[in-house]
């Protein structure tokens, strides 16, 4: 829905763009010389032009408009909305999210072909991208490996191995550091819900872990020369994981995410509200129950 809307706004920027500069350069002159032919026949001054035709007049008007909203969304800053619980604890469904568009490259808003280098993802980012298996769709995810990076997914605990380009005292497989917060304010399948605070080295948050169901690492996606609970992570590709471990369609299951397939980082919360309506109530569920303003700012 994003790409179409994308351009949509392409579209119009061009249309409405193209009418006004062609009025100005064509019709408006010779709409000028005629007014001021038929003031100077009936031998009075040149007066105001006339009215403007209806395309030109509303082209004036919403170029402008619709040309300030492309270069926001498609080069600055795009709003999202999380639909799903897989990030909890870090966002809820309901929030709504600003992602920086700039943050790893600025891409044209049609083709999605980076044009300018502004930087890469680092380990602990939450990025939006184009599912691989669906690029229609967007998703919100951490990253938690990158290039050359070698991860395991074991007993719900992440290990990870940096990328080595020495070969010489290179670092061993560690397991993520994880510290027991709380159990209890999130509820799933009438459990209780495991907070931790994960560890990744500049940047720490928390997950969230479900106290009994387990995934089977025969549900992993399988890489080629590897464990099936194991994954090295290819050049110009992420390896990323929802924060709610045991309720998210990630690089567990289906791969790794192209650098191509990047729209860019959330940065913060701007509003979030909740959705609490009962299927018996009046109004329909997509009408807020209430605004969380503790939760607006930014994202960990």
């Amino acid at each position: 829905m994003a790409n179409y809307f994308s351009l949509i706004l392409v579209v119009l920027t061009l249309v409405t763009g193209l009418v006004w500069l062609v009025d100005s350069l064509v019709f408006a002159p010779k709409r000028k010389a005629r007014l001021q032919a038929a003031a100077t026949a009936g031998g009075v001054s040149y007066g105001e032009d006339p009215q403007l035709p209806y395309l030109v007049d509303t082209s004036q008007q919403i170029f402008p408009v619709i040309a300030f909203v492309l270069v926001l969304r498609s080069f600055l800053y795009e709003p999202f909305q999380i639909p799903s619980g897989s990030m909890m604890p870090t966002l809820l469904v309901g929030d709504f999210i600003l992602v920086e568009k700039f943050a790893y490259g600025v891409k044209d808003p049609v083709f999605r072909s980076k044009i300018i280098e502004t930087g890469v993802p680092e380990r602990g980012d939450v990025v939006v991208f184009k599912y691989p298996e669906e690029p229609s769709v967007d998703y919100i995810k951490r990253v938690i490996g990158l290039p050359g990076d070698t991860i395991v997914y074991q007993n719900k605990q992440v290990y990870i191995k940096p990328k080595c380009d020495t070969g010489n005292n290179c670092a061993k497989l560690k397991a993520v550091p994880l510290t027991f917060q709380e159990r209890g304010e999130f509820v799933q399948d009438m459990a209780q819900l495991m907070r931790y605070t994960e560890d990744l080295g500049d940047v720490k948050h928390d997950i969230l872990r479900h106290p009994v169901r387990e995934i089977s690492p025969v549900n992993f996606y399988t890489q080629p020369g590897t464990r099936s609970n194991e994954w090295i992570v290819p050049e110009n590709q992420y390896f990323v994981l929802g924060d709610n471990r045991d309720n998210s369609r990630d690089s567990r299951f289906w791969g790794f995410v192209p650098d191509e397939n990047l729209v860019g980082k959330a940065v913060a919360i701007w509003i979030s509200f909740e959705f609490e309506r009962n299927a018996s109530d009046f109004l329909p569920s997509w009408v807020p129950t209430g605004v969380r303003f503790e939760r607006v700012g930014g994202i960990d």
